[in-house]
């Protein structure tokens, strides 16, 4: 099942290389002691828990839209290139040894469901994040999938809006968005925990002239 509907634009689009980026210049801010942050996918630099600031800001105002009992909780943002590259690769390969027929150009679209190949990926410009929402205590709650769960692995229940969800998943995915969407925020249709703001995609989904933030 590695093809994805045909009503979700992909970062994979030669739209969203098409558009131009502006970079405004704003540095990456560390999210830690201003939201709370996972350490699943800490790295030895710290490169997980930095955004650009500007995205932060909106967080930090999107934590306060969320009813008492919810908080937001980062499990990663910034990626260097060479990692995102790797992971990219990795996951292209993991398709292509699934799917012996499957061609060059088809492993590519249909590994961008999941990973963001290097030349469009937010995550290198700061200005993606993938989080969750936790309790109070740090439990986190049932969104449908673990966050990074692939589209083989979940049998497609991390595209956002997935029908088998169950009905807690589904009522927490939109506490999510009624939190980030009032702040400027858009999802990647292919994961529910993947947002971003400024950047190529976020700058195609709301018909920006141009993205804010480019590679780092």
């Amino acid at each position: 099942m590695w093809q994805s509907p045909n009503d979700v634009v992909l970062i994979s689009d030669p739209r969203v290389a098409s558009v131009p980026v502006q970079e405004c210049g704003e540095p990456l801010t560390d999210v830690r002691g201003r939201l709370r942050v996972d350490t699943r996918m800490a790295d030895a630099d710290g490169a997980y828990a930095h955004l650009r600031a500007g995205l932060l800001d909106r967080l930090e105002k999107a934590e306060a839209l969320l009813p008492d009992g919810y908080h937001l909780l980062i499990v990663e943002g910034y990626r260097p290139i060479a990692t995102q590259r790797r992971i990219f690769d990795e996951y292209r390969a993991e398709l292509e040894a699934a799917f012996p027929d499957i061609s060059p150009d088809q492993s590519y679209v249909a590994a961008s469901r999941y990973v963001s190949p290097v030349e469009v990926a937010p995550h290198t410009a700061g200005a993606a994040v993938d989080l969750t929402l936790c309790a109070p205590n740090g439990t986190e709650y049932d969104m449908g999938t673990q966050v990074n769960d692939n589209p083989e692995q979940s049998d497609g229940a991390c595209y956002t809006a997935a029908p088998t969800i169950s009905d807690d998943a589904r009522a927490h995915r939109k506490l999510l968005a009624a939190a980030l969407e009032p702040v400027g925020l858009v999802n990647y249709p292919t994961e529910w925990w993947h947002w971003s703001y400024g950047d190529r995609y976020w700058a195609m989904a709301t018909r920006a002239s141009y993205a804010l933030y480019g590679p780092i």
